[in-house]
């Protein structure tokens, strides 16, 4: 058995906000796989340093790392 993170529907150009499929026209999670997968060709830039709520905070996962713009997965929205 083989587990494909990447060919999730959440990762799909199929996927919509709606969770349903338009390739196979149905109603489907963002855990869901199939072999029509095809791959959202875009970057999300939105989680930056600037828009973290940890920059300039203890918390902050690589504070010696952080600067204005940088991309971080550990980023948290500033509410």
């Amino acid at each position: 058995m083989s587990i494909r993170i990447a060919s999730s529907c959440n990762h799909c150009n199929s996927f919509t906000e709606a969770h349903l499929c338009k390739t196979h026209e149905l109603k489907v999670s963002e855990e869901y796989t199939c072999d029509q997968f095809s791959i959202l060709q875009q970057l999300n830039n939105s989680m930056h340093c600037n828009s973290c709520v940890r920059h300039h905070r203890a918390d902050c996962a690589h504070p010696d790392l952080a600067a204005d713009g940088m991309l971080c997965a550990s980023w948290a929205p500033k509410v």
